[in-house]
């Protein structure tokens, strides 16, 4: 157990040894060819690899509910499973520029939805619970109108982020998305928030509550802020590096998208 500090969620352990053993030479080894190789990094490509980031948090779903078989179980776990998954994507990343290199990005989308299909398919065969299935479709639903208002006001009041196009587009919806299925499923489903620091932003109990995030709503403002702010402080990034840029900025939106996708699935089957 690696859990207990402020940023480290609870429950995230390290797999048995020989398990980190391959993980970790399966992740160096795709990061040393990657480096060699330097595929072209754009913000198409870097956002079709939003299947890949949900594809982790589908697996731990699993993980986490006993469904997987012991031999696997291990790359399934947290943090293990991001790098498990990572290095797929790396490999697949690699694999689709040398074979259609002019058609990376739909391989890359392609590929990360074939692969977490049967893992969401798995995941639902466990039972599905009307009440988290009707929550979590409307966290996802309420998100879309608040995504889509705040990247409106940002461009507008800072038209400078528009040059991080559809990875910043993403960025603030996979925070959004995480902050309100977080809030939506402990104001209405009874779930815990497992990271300490956020925990102490839900349970704030001097806080009025509001229809549907209850008094989890300063939670998701917090969220939005920090995502809008992340994504403006992009903007000179990308226009002088955008390979990096784009890359990084992928990197922060993977890290809304996999607890908001966890969250989802999660809340279906078990609440």
């Amino acid at each position: 157990m690696v859990g207990g500090l402020p940023i480290v969620p609870e429950g995230t352990t390290l797999p048995p040894v020989p398990y980190l053993f391959v993980v970790l030479l399966a992740t160096s080894g795709i990061v040393a060819v990657l480096r060699r190789d330097r595929p072209a990094v754009t913000g198409r490509r870097v956002v079709a690899l939003a299947p890949w980031m949900a594809l982790g948090s589908a697996a731990h779903v699993l993980y986490v509910l006993d469904a997987l078989p012991p031999l696997v179980a291990p790359f399934a776990g947290s943090p293990t499973v991001y790098l498990s998954v990572g290095a797929l994507a790396g490999a697949a990343w690699l694999v689709a520029d040398r074979v259609q290199p002019d058609r990376v990005s739909a391989a890359l989308a392609v590929g990360g939805l074939l692969l977490l299909a049967p893992v969401v398919a798995i995941a639902v065969g466990l039972g599905l619970s009307p009440a988290g299935t009707r929550w979590s479709a409307v966290a996802l639903v309420l998100t879309v109108p608040v995504a889509g208002a705040v990247w409106v006001g940002l461009t507008r009041s800072r038209p400078e982020t528009r040059i991080t196009g559809a990875v910043g587009g993403l960025a603030l919806f996979a925070h959004a998305l995480d902050g309100i299925s977080t809030a939506v499923g402990t104001t209405q489903l009874g779930f815990g928030e497992r990271t300490p620091l956020s925990r102490l932003l839900l349970e704030l109990d001097s806080l009025p509550a509001i229809p549907i995030l209850g008094d989890g709503w300063l939670f998701v403002l917090v969220k939005l802020v920090v995502a809008s702010g992340v994504v403006w402080l992009f903007t000179s990034y990308i226009r002088e590096e955008p390979a990096e840029g784009n890359l990084l900025l992928g990197f922060v939106a993977a890290v809304g998208i996999g607890p908001a996708a966890h969250n989802l699935l999660l809340f279906s089957i078990a609440a």
